[in-house]
C-alpha cells in the first residue's frame, strides 16, 4: 500500500470519528436557534413584570429581607416542621371527619325534626320577655321563692306525704253532696254510731294534732 493510500485511509477514519461531533454540533445549533425566540419572549415578560413592581421594589428592602431570612432560619425550619405535623394530623383526621360529619348532620336533622331548636329559641325569647318585665332584684326574690318551693317539694317526696296526698285526692270523687242534710246535736250523737263517720273523726283528730304541732308558739 502506497503512502497516498495510507493517508486517504487515515483521513477516512478521521472523518468517521469527526462525523458524530459534527452532528452533535448541528443539534446544538438547532437547539440554540429554537431557544433564542423563547429566551427573547421570556426576557420581554420578565422586563414587563419588573417594570410593574419597579415602583414598590427597593434593593435595600430586598437586602433587609435576606438578612432577616438568614437570622430566622431556625424559626423557618421550626415552622416547616410544625406545618408538616399539622398536615400529617389533618391526613390522620380526614377519615374520622368523613364519618363524623354525616353523623353530626344526621343528629342535627333529628334535633330539628323533634323541635329542639324551636324549644331553644322559645327559651331565649322567654328570657327576653322575663328580662323586659322584671328587674334583677325581682328575679332574685323569685329565686328565693323557688328555693322555698323546692324545699316544699322535697318534703312532699316523703312516702307518708305522698300517701296522704293520694288519699286526699280521692275524697272529692267519694263525696255525695246531693245526699247532704242538716244535722243537729242529736244527729251528731247518732252519727257516732256510723263506723265511717267515727273513722273520719279519728282521721280529723290526727290531722288536728299535726296542725297543732306546727302552730307558732
Amino acid at each position: 500500500m502506497t503512502n497516498e493510500e495510507l493517508i486517504l485511509e487515515k483521513l477516512e477514519r478521521l472523518e468517521a470519528q469527526i462525523q458524530p461531533l459534527v452532528k452533535t454540533s448541528e443539534k446544538f445549533t438547532e437547539l440554540k436557534n429554537d431557544l433564542i425566540p423563547i429566551g427573547n419572549h421570556a426576557t420581554a415578560l420578565l422586563i414587563n413584570e419588573l417594570t410593574q413592581v419597579e415602583a414598590g421594589f427597593q434593593l435595600e428592602d430586598f437586602l433587609g429581607l435576606m438578612k432577616e431570612t438568614m437570622r430566622n432560619t431556625q424559626n423557618f425550619v421550626f415552622a416547616l416542621k410544625q406545618m408538616a405535623n399539622i398536615i400529617e394530623f389533618v391526613k390522620d383526621l380526614e377519615p374520622l371527619l368523613k364519618s363524623a360529619v354525616p353523623q353530626a348532620i344526621q343528629i342535627l336533622d333529628e334535633m330539628e325534626q323533634k323541635g329542639v331548636f324551636r324549644i331553644v329559641k322559645a327559651t331565649v325569647d322567654l328570657r327576653k320577655k322575663v328580662a323586659a318585665a322584671y328587674t334583677a332584684e325581682d328575679i332574685e326574690e323569685m329565686g328565693d321563692g323557688m328555693v322555698a318551693m323546692m324545699g316544699l317539694a322535697k318534703s312532699l317526696s316523703d312516702p307518708k306525704a305522698i300517701e296522704l296526698l293520694e288519699k286526699l285526692s280521692q275524697i272529692p270523687s267519694k263525696v255525695e253532696l246531693e245526699n247532704a242534710k242538716s244535722v243537729g246535736v242529736f244527729g251528731l250523737a247518732s252519727a257516732g254510731f256510723n263506723p265511717e263517720i267515727s273513722q273520719g273523726l279519728g282521721v280529723l283528730m290526727e290531722l288536728t294534732k299535726a296542725m297543732g304541732r306546727i302552730a307558732p308558739s
